[in-house]
Parts: structure tokens; sequence; C-alpha cells
């Protein structure tokens, strides 16, 4: 396989930036694809302040691109920084990236955003084009880097370094499109002749993921599942009619984990290191969050866990319905997370009322998190709809059975023990409603409670490859499929018969 020049361009990747999954992808697949031979750039805005805090050292590069918009001019000096062998270009502009948040205030989002990733996304496209070599694909993730695309396609196919570049571009979650008002189109300079139905319009208004959606040679999310979900009007937030339109060119390719960095034989936040087969140190490590977060040490009583954003998405509602019953049954609750003011405020409550079985951290901590994950006998993940989820295949290297609603990537990655029991490694449910979460709680309860099989199903998961090897590998077949030429057609000889002429 002929090594490929890849540009990542995305908003956020671990370890320099992060809110999200999206970063853990961005900031892990590289590293794979290189392990396949491939030479790959990142592209991210310069967060002065969450670089700071990350520890990350950063040299300026001679280059500074001058880029106009919305009626002014912006000096964007150009800063490099290695990150475990690779290479990530940063593009600084304090005045939209010097900030607290990545997107916005704790809640919220900032009313400048297109500014600050439209600008992002020109720049990006000049920074790869300064790269020593020409670039074969740039790869662009979610909204911020949605109109990448188009403009390569619109406004930059002059720039000989990524003129024949294909681009390929992967939703991770198509709940936020990036919809704005259509007077940017000129503040921005956007094409013009690109504003319709079958285009970045959106109801009147710029959305930046149709643009992305439209103009790339390829489209991926990040799971199979969700690949088909999103063309349903269930999963589809109004757009599945425009992703019909374009479902030649979808495909859903599933996530993977960093494994050697979660990773519970060598984490050095545990505190006992465990395996399949070697695992008396989980229940060193169950005993340790016990006594940490104050609760009964008891290695027989089940440790449910839930590590999420705490928002209707994540099916939350569905928790807090069981969560005072689960209590009452005599289980145990450890939870780590923030979000809607609402759920923060009545899982506290739950927590002061039953302070020897629930311990619940507003906000996060990745010590914790991982302490947690190691500690935890079974991980509930009540999605609505996970485009792929990261957490229950974390859950899983840890020896954390998931509990999960049969949506989208939870789908794909944890076999359902009421399917399969030979090769289970999880249990679903279908509808999402507090009952059928409660009775798939319970049936991992029962599970838990008989240790043989416990064993066998926390041994599968521990087990499971949830490396990106085999996922990087069908990101580089598709790149690979990209480049070929297209086949000539084939044109028909037509010959001709003489005739004799009429007398």
């Amino acid at each position: 396989m002929a090594q490929l020049n890849i540009v990542f361009i995305a908003s956020e990747a671990t370890p320099l930036a992060k809110t999200g999954g999206l970063a853990d992808v961005v900031g892990s697949l590289p590293h794979a694809l290189k392990q396949l031979g491939h030479d790959v750039t990142i592209i991210l805005p310069f967060y002065r302040q969450h670089l700071i805090k990350n520890n990350i050292q950063t040299q300026a590069l001679p280059q500074t691109i001058e880029m106009w918009a919305d009626h002014k001019q912006h000096l964007c000096p150009l800063h490099e920084a290695k990150v475990d062998g690779l290479r990530f270009a940063l593009i600084e502009q304090d005045d939209l990236f010097d900030r607290e948040g990545l997107y916005g205030p704790a809640g919220g989002a900032y009313d400048d955003n297109l500014l600050r990733f439209a600008l992002f996304d020109r720049v990006a496209l000049e920074a790869a084009a300064t790269l020593n070599k020409r670039v074969d694909i740039l790869h662009c993730h979610d909204w911020q880097t949605g109109l990448i695309p188009l403009l390569l396609k619109t406004q930059y196919q002059h720039y000989a370094n990524i003129a024949k570049a294909k681009t390929v571009y992967t939703i991770h979650n198509l709940a936020y499109q990036g919809v704005f008002p259509a007077d940017w189109i000129h503040r921005l300079g956007l094409p013009t002749h690109h504003f319709h139905p079958d285009g970045y319009e959106f109801y009147g208004q710029i959305n930046c993921m149709k643009a992305g959606i439209e103009s790339a040679d390829m489209i991926t999310t990040v799971s199979p599942t969700y690949a088909q979900e999103i063309l349903t009007p269930e999963y589809g937030c109004n757009l599945e009619g425009f992703l019909k339109q374009h479902s030649q060119k979808l495909t859903g390719i599933v996530n993977g984990l960093d494994i050697d960095d979660w990773n519970p034989a060598t984490d050095k936040t545990l505190a006992a290191n465990f395996a399949a087969g070697k695992i008396a140190g989980k229940a060193k490590c169950k005993q340790a969050l016990q006594q940490q977060a104050g609760l009964d040490i008891d290695a027989k009583v089940p440790l449910l866990t839930l590590i999420s954003r705490l928002a209707e998405q994540k099916g939350i509602d569905l928790l807090l319905a069981n969560a005072t019953t689960w209590l009452e049954r005599g289980y145990q609750l450890a939870i780590l997370g923030s979000g809607e003011s609402a759920d923060e405020h009545a899982l506290s409550k739950l927590a002061k009322a039953y302070p020897k079985q629930m311990y619940f951290f507003c906000g996060f901590d990745e010590n914790l998190a991982r302490q947690i994950y190691a500690a935890g006998d079974i991980f509930l993940m009540p999605s609505r709809f996970e485009p792929c989820g990261l957490g229950q295949l974390m859950a899983m290297r840890y020896g954390n059975i998931p509990v999960v609603r049969a949506t989208g990537g939870l789908k794909d990655t944890v076999i359902d023990y009421n399917q399969v029991k030979s090769k289970s490694t999880g249990f679903h449910f279908e509808a999402a409603s507090a009952q059928a979460f409660d009775v798939a709680v319970e049936q991992a309860i029962s599970a838990f409670q008989t240790p043989t099989i416990w064993s066998r199903i926390r041994n599968r998961a521990l087990n499971r490859d949830s490396s990106w090897q085999a996922s990087a590998q069908t990101y580089a077949d598709l790149y690979q499929t990209l480049l070929k030429p297209a086949p000539k057609k084939k044109v028909r000889k037509t010959t001709s018969r003489k005739t004799k002429p009429r007398k």
C-alpha cells in the first residue's frame, strides 16, 4: 500500500484540547494510521489556555497567514507541537481562540462561533497547502470543519499542494450541525451559488454540516448502525432526506481506543493493576473507590457506574427514574459527570440521602474516571442515541460490564447476553424507557450474582479488541479507493459500411 499524506483538520484533539469523544478520535486514529505507514498532520486552533493547562510545548513557525473575515484583516501565526510522535499544526488567533471554553461558556455557545471556525477553516486550508508535499487526503470532522470541502472545491482549488486532495467528512454527532444566520455569507465571503436547499441552505440559514455532506468526496459516521439510523426521521435531525441524496458516499466505521493508554494492566492511576486471567487487582480497585467515596466496603454488593455528560441524549432521566429503586434494593452507584443543572441537583440530592451507597462527582476528572471504570461491576449507558460512544469501550477494557440501549455504536460494540450468551460482553435494552432499563440492569445483576457466568462475561469484555487497528485499516482502504483514477469510459467504435451509390 502506497504511503499517503493525510491531513486531519478538527476543532479538538487529545491531549491538546478536549470536550468529548471527537478529541479522543482525532488524537488516536492518526497514531494507528502512522503505524500503517502513512504520514499524518493534525491542524487545530491554537487554544492558548488549554495548551498551557495541558502542559503542551509549542514552537512558533515562520509562517503567518493573513485572512480577511467580517470586515477585518486577521493575522494568524502558525505554531507546531509534537506529541507522542504526532505533528500538530496550530493556528493562532487569540481574539477568537484564547478563551476558557472551546465552543462557549458552560451550557452555552459563543455568538461568533461561525466567524471563529470559518476563519480557522480557511487558514487551515492555506496551512495544509504550505506542507512540504502534496496532500492526498483532507479528513474533516463535525460542523466546525464542514465548510472545508466546499471551500476547497470553490475557492481553494488553485493551491497546488491541495488541489487534488480528496475530502473525507466524518459526522461524530448529527445533532450539532452549526446553523447560523444567512447574513454571515457576505461577511465571510462564502460561495453564494451553493446557498440553496441542495447545498448548505437550511430553512433560510447557513448549515455547516450540510456544506460538508454536499461537497465531501466521502462521508463517514462513527458506527455502521448510526450510518443507517441517520437516514430515518427518528435520528436524522431534519437532514435524513438530504443524507439519503448522498447515501452512496456514506459509510459507518466504528471508533477504537488507544489501548496502550487505556490498559488496566499498566494504568498508574489505579489502586492495583489487573487483566484477564489476573483479576485480583480489580477487587482492590473496587475496595479503594468504595473507601475513597465513603461507601460501604463490600465486594459482593453490585457497584453500578456511570460516566457521562448529563443530558437528555444520554438518558439521564432514565437513570434518575430508577436510581432510588436500585438504592433501595441495596446496590451502590458511582457517577461522574456534569451538564443540565436539574440533573446535577437531583444526583447531588440522592447522594446526600444515601451517602453509604451513592457517590456523585459533579465535573470531570480523568484519573477518577479511570478509577471508576476499574472499580465498577456494571456500567450504565442508557443513551437515546449514541453515534459510537467510547464509554462502553473503556468500561469493557476495564472489566466493567455495560448495560446499554441498543442504538448506534452501543449496539455495534456490545454483544448482548440475551442474544448470544457464548460471546456476550454486556446487556442491551431496546425501548428508551425506565422499565426496559431496569429489566436489563436486573439481568446484569442476576449474572453478577452467578460468579461463573459473570467471570466469563467479564473475561470476554477484558479480551475484546477495542484497538484502532482494524478501523484504521478500513479508513486507509477508503482513502486508497478515493484516490484511484476513475475508470475510463469505453467508447463504442462505430463502423460505416460502404454502400454502392444508387443508380
